[in-house]
C-alpha cells in the first residue's frame, strides 16, 4: 500500500531516509542535522563542478534532495574555483553554521560514503574526476572506506 498515493513520492521518501540513516549512523542521531549536513556538502560540491557535471550530478538523486542540491543555485557563477581540501571544507562549515556544531570534515567525509554507497559508480568516478586532486582523493578514500563491510573502516 502506498503511504502518499503516489509511487514516485513514496520511493524518494525511502530512499532519502535510507540516506538520512546512514547519515544519522555517522553523525548525529538528529535527522534535521543531518538533511542539513547532506545539503552543505552537496551544494559546495555543486558550486565546484562544471554545469554539466553538476547537472549529471542532479540527476542521480531522489527528488527530495534533488530539490536540496539544487537549492539557491546560479549556474552562471559556476564553478567555482574551490581548489583545495581545506576551502572546500571551510566552505561546508560556512553552511552548516545555522545548526548545531558539527565537524564539517567529518561531515564531507559522511557525506562522500553516503554518495558513494548510493550513486552509479561511473557518474561518480566522472564527478570526481571534475574535481582537484585533495578533494578527489578524500573522496575516493571515503568510496574505498564504504565498500569495507561494516565495521571494518575503522
Amino acid at each position: 500500500m502506498s503511504g502518499t498515493g503516489l509511487e514516485i513520492l513514496d520511493k524518494t521518501l525511502q530512499t532519502t531516509n535510507v540516506w538520512l540513516k546512514e547519515i544519522t549512523q555517522e553523525l548525529a542521531p538528529d535527522r534535521q542535522v543531518a538533511w542539513h549536513g547532506l545539503g552543505a556538502v552537496l551544494r559546495v560540491l555543486r558550486d565546484r563542478l562544471p554545469v554539466n557535471e553538476a547537472a549529471h550530478l542532479g540527476a542521480q538523486l531522489t527528488m527530495l534532495i534533488r530539490g536540496l542540491y539544487y537549492d539557491q543555485w546560479h549556474p552562471a557563477a559556476t564553478p567555482k574555483k574551490i581548489r583545495g581540501r581545506e576551502e572546500f571544507i571551510a566552505l561546508v562549515g560556512a553552511g552548516l553554521r545555522d545548526i548545531r556544531p558539527l565537524d564539517a570534515e567529518h561531515t564531507t567525509r559522511t557525506v562522500f560514503r553516503v554518495l558513494s554507497r548510493h550513486l552509479d559508480a561511473g557518474e561518480a568516478a566522472k564527478v570526481q574526476a571534475a574535481l582537484p586532486h585533495e578533494i578527489r582523493v578524500m573522496w575516493q578514500t571515503e568510496r574505498t572506506k564504504a565498500d569495507q563491510p561494516a565495521g571494518a573502516a575503522e
